[in-house]
């Protein structure tokens, strides 16, 4: 990446109205990244910007958990003896 970007997993979690309970954390972002998420709310796409990241996580953790989860399973299926 060409910039620095740092997430700090905080240990703290808040119970929301669905009844889901969240970790908060901490993400640094480029200017001009929060800036589009800024007008992603302003124009109606998203009701905040929280949801707006929590949206592009579920996205990108949908494109790639298959394959996270089979590459773990041939790890915890691997014979070390062999």
């Amino acid at each position: 990446m060409s910039y620095n970007s740092q997430i700090i997993v905080r240990h703290k979690t808040d119970n929301c109205l669905n009844g889901v309970t969240m970790d908060r954390i901490t993400i640094r972002l480029p200017q001009q990244q929060v800036e589009l998420l800024k007008k992603l709310v302003e124009t109606g796409e998203f009701p905040t910007v929280s949801e707006a990241v929590r949206y592009a996580v579920r996205e990108f953790l949908a494109g790639r958990s298959e394959r996270i989860i089979r590459e773990s399973e041939q790890v915890s299926t691997f014979d070390v003896r062999l």
